[in-house]
């Protein structure tokens, strides 16, 4: 083989080992720019974060079942001392215009006295606190949980009771300026301060004796306010009254009535027509029951005119302390 093959041969392997470089060297690059663009492509990873060391657990909330009402409880500050807080002070005061009607709440119809009259009953008080303060009482007064009032369901509003705690033997004077409770089985809601002074604030309810103040020249022939339980056999005798006729003629049974309440509860009728009926025994007036215009309606009567039957009316409000009205037969 000549030189010149030689030299030619040598170039030609060199030229085939650069093209082989090249090669190699663009695929390298290739990759590289793959390897960049995935790592671009994927997001970073989130910083791993320590939990934090746990902590006291929270209190339960309290539920409807516990010591107070649903979303209630007692105040979030006191900045008053409240065994401090002076008892109501019993005076004579003008009952509210449209407090003492009878009414119907959670399908029971209360009938509430339209005058002083004696009242005591033993059973369960409860109280309400800061869900309620500041907002306005069933005769529109504010409600002031560190006042010494309460609400009652039938007592006449306003008017004065003595509420004794039975487990501790403390008593509170309050002014009665609200209507409630209207759970079973209560007898009163307290205001938070004398809840506080009879000692049943912490534990939310406790069993006490409420007693009618009656203010001076309160006539003590009036007859007694039936208990909001069911009262037991006996009771106070009906008070004196000169006998009320009933006119028998027919042409007075299209005349007018005295009536004594309405319910939609045929049941709740009769319990207060045996209750009337007994009360009004000794004044010989007959009160019946009657269903008109969907309601069942208690009433005496019917008398000839309008004018009769408001002079029975008024005689009997201010004998029994019974809210009454006159309709026509």
């Amino acid at each position: 083989m000549s030189r010149r093959a030689k030299r030619d041969g040598k170039a030609a392997r060199a030229r085939s080992m650069i093209e082989c470089v090249a090669v190699s060297t663009r695929i390298l690059l290739a990759f590289v720019a793959a390897a960049a663009l995935a790592g671009c492509a994927t997001p970073p990873k989130p910083p791993v974060v320590s939990a934090p060391a746990p902590g006291p657990a929270a209190p339960a909330p309290a539920t409807p079942s516990s010591k107070y009402y649903s979303d209630d409880g007692p105040p979030l500050a006191v900045t008053i001392d409240l065994d401090a807080v002076p008892d109501a002070v019993p005076k004579n005061e003008p009952l509210h215009r449209f407090a003492n009607r009878p009414y119907t709440v959670l399908g029971r119809d209360y009938v509430p006295a339209t005058a002083p009259r004696p009242y005591r009953e033993r059973g369960v008080a409860s109280w309400y606190g800061r869900k309620f303060h500041g907002q306005k009482t069933s005769i529109g007064e504010v409600y002031d949980m560190f006042a010494m009032t309460a609400a009652h369901p039938t007592l006449p509003l306003p008017s004065y009771a003595r509420v004794t705690s039975v487990a501790s033997g403390k008593s509170v004077v309050v002014r009665v300026n609200d209507r409630g409770p209207f759970l079973h089985g209560r007898v009163m809601d307290l205001s938070y301060a004398a809840a506080h002074r009879l000692g049943i604030a912490q534990k939310g309810s406790g069993e006490v004796v409420v007693e009618a103040i009656l203010p001076t020249g309160t006539l003590a022939a009036a007859a007694p306010l039936a208990p909001v339980a069911p009262a037991a056999a006996g009771g106070a005798p009906a008070p004196e009254l000169p006998p009320i006729t009933e006119p028998a003629s027919p042409e007075a049974r299209e005349g007018f009535v005295v009536q004594l309440g309405a319910f939609s509860n045929y049941a709740n009728a009769q319990v207060f027509l045996a209750h009337v009926q007994n009360q009004m025994a000794a004044a010989e007036v007959e009160p019946r029951v009657r269903q008109q215009r969907g309601l069942w309606r208690v009433y005496v009567g019917p008398y000839a005119n309008r004018d009769e039957a408001s002079r029975v009316a008024g005689r009997i409000a201010a004998a029994f302390g019974v809210a009454t009205s006159v309709t026509a037969h």
